[in-house]
């Protein structure tokens, strides 16, 4: 597995030449300070001169005479004495692998070093070990860091919590004020200005349950690659750590960490005003234009919650970045997803490490019962949460009736009604196959698309753009629709298989 050429762009290339046509010259990385002793000397080793690669032992003068003399080892490939014996062997030209190509990214010889990697930058395995070792001790540092900003954020938005507690009794007690002196003339407008409260108060505390839950992920996920990090650092040989290092290294590692702050304080304060104000005035206008101006106030201004959301990041991730155009541009920002067992219907089947789901309709599995399964609707959501920054995956879609998209955690799970679907609400945004062909869907507005057939369907998210995008992944990348809008909580990619033998598969980034 190659390692990325970003994360090798800063290491030192040996400027030592090497001459792969003589098989004795030491090789890089692979010979220490201490002398290497013979294998085959019993009770006094005497000092190696030669290691046979072919017999992975190291000898002396006297013991390597049978190499020499005898004809049957003439096949025998000897070098400068090796310290380990271990030491990968190139398939083709029968050398050790001490020596990392940059470009390439893979382990070669000193004979691929002079054929089909000429030029290219090289630098010893032990080298290439010692400023991967540096690089790994980096990120360790980051993500312990992440992982102490993450917490420190669940913390500040517990508080955040009690703040929106204490936000709303203030506002209900004027609320409560004002209509007591209107009494039963005043109760219809009294009920819709708290109800009015209290959607934006559910709005507020599923906000800060949505980011709590998406930073909880965070902080699992970044344990797990901790743990990986520091299994891979014990290990011993240079070959085996360079290789599963680059096989952890394709997975990405975001070790950025929004900060967050939530308050209903001001958009509050402008409505217990309007209340407060437009009081004497109610009674004889209950039913005109204060339930007018009401309904236009929450219309136009939405008491959206103020939410202010800075970046931790590394500079670069302030930098502007180009819109991407090709599906190598998009993949720059793969997410790497898997589905959630906990929310899939019953009647829904995982496999494939959780990366493919079936309807498998009649037939019902034994799931245990949570709060997050749904129980009506055949869908299931992805067990990670795409939040600020750009993101982007791949589906495979197969037959009718199967969906992809984005909602909110807190999609109900246990209603029938169409609002309970990735279709039917005002927060999640979907594309599907019908027989008619493609169509997108939101808040129950389906937009039938005059687009080609296509089976892999590529969804991408500028989250503070408000941008969700899908695409016909093919070449050129084909915009089948876009939305604009203001998300605000952690967004989970959600699947609807609403007909038999529907499958949906995620790509795994970068596959074809």
């Amino acid at each position: 597995m190659a390692v990325s050429k970003d994360d090798l762009k800063d290491f030192k290339v040996s400027e030592e030449p090497t001459d792969p046509q003589e098989d004795s010259s030491p090789v890089p990385g692979d010979q220490g300070p201490e002398e290497v002793l013979c294998d085959s000397c019993i009770e006094s080793p005497s000092k190696a001169i030669k290691s046979c690669l072919t017999c992975q032992v190291s000898y002396c003068e006297a013991h390597l005479r049978p190499h020499l003399e005898n004809s049957k080892f003439q096949t025998h490939r000897l070098v400068e004495p090796l310290q380990d014996m271990e030491v990968r062997i190139c398939d083709h030209h029968r050398l050790p692998l001490g020596l990392f190509c940059l470009t390439d990214s893979r382990c070669v010889c000193l004979g691929c070093q002079e054929e089909d990697h000429r030029g290219h930058p090289t630098v010893t395995a032990g080298n290439a070990r010692k400023q991967i070792e540096e690089e790994l001790q980096r990120k360790h540092r980051e993500m312990v860091k992440t992982m102490s900003s993450a917490e420190h954020a669940i913390s500040k938005l517990q508080s955040n919590t009690a703040s929106i507690e204490a936000s709303v009794v203030d506002v209900r007690a004027v609320i409560e004020k004002q209509f007591s002196e209107l009494q039963a003339a005043m109760e219809n407008a009294r009920k819709e200005a708290l109800d009015v409260l209290e959607v934006e108060h559910r709005q507020a505390l599923s906000q800060a349950e949505g980011i709590r839950a998406h930073l909880e992920r965070k902080i699992t996920e970044l344990k797990k690659i901790l743990t990986q990090v520091e299994r891979l650092s014990v290990t011993k040989n240079d070959m085996d750590f360079i290789q599963e290092y680059s096989e952890w290294k394709k997975a990405p590692v975001d070790v950025g960490l929004p900060g967050v702050y939530i308050s209903l304080i001001d958009h509050l304060s402008t409505f217990s005003r309007f209340v407060t104000e437009s009081a004497q005035e109610l009674c004889d206008q209950l039913f005109s234009k204060y339930n007018i101006q009401l309904k236009e106030l929450y219309e136009t201004e939405k008491l959206s919650i103020k939410m202010m959301v800075h970046s931790k990041a590394a500079t670069n991730h302030h930098v502007i970045e180009p819109e991407p155009e090709t599906r190598e541009d998009f993949l720059k920002y793969a997410s790497i997803l898997s589905f959630n067992p906990d929310s899939t219907h019953k009647f829904l089947r995982l496999t494939d490490n959780n990366k493919k789901v079936t309807n498998t309709t009649p037939w019902q599995h034994s799931y245990p019962d949570t709060a997050e399964r749904f129980e009506y609707w055949r869908q299931v959501l992805a067990l990670e949460s795409l939040y600020l920054g750009r993101h982007y995956f791949e589906v495979d879609l197969s037959g009718d009736g199967a969906y992809v998209g984005l909602t909110y955690k807190s999609i109900d799970r246990k209603g029938d009604k169409s609002s309970s679907c990735i279709t039917g609400n005002s927060f999640s945004w979907c594309l599907g196959r019908e027989g008619r062909g493609l169509s997108t869907w939101h808040a129950d507005v389906e937009i039938p698309l005059e687009v080609g057939e296509f089976t892999r369907i590529g969804v991408y998210v500028d989250y503070e753009k408000g941008v969700l995008t899908f695409y016909g992944v093919a070449t050129p990348m084909v915009l089948l629709y876009q939305y604009t809008t203001n998300f605000l909580e952690p967004l989970y990619p959600a699947f609807w298989l609403s007909k038999k033998d529907n499958v949906v598969a995620l790509v795994i980034p970068g596959d074809d």
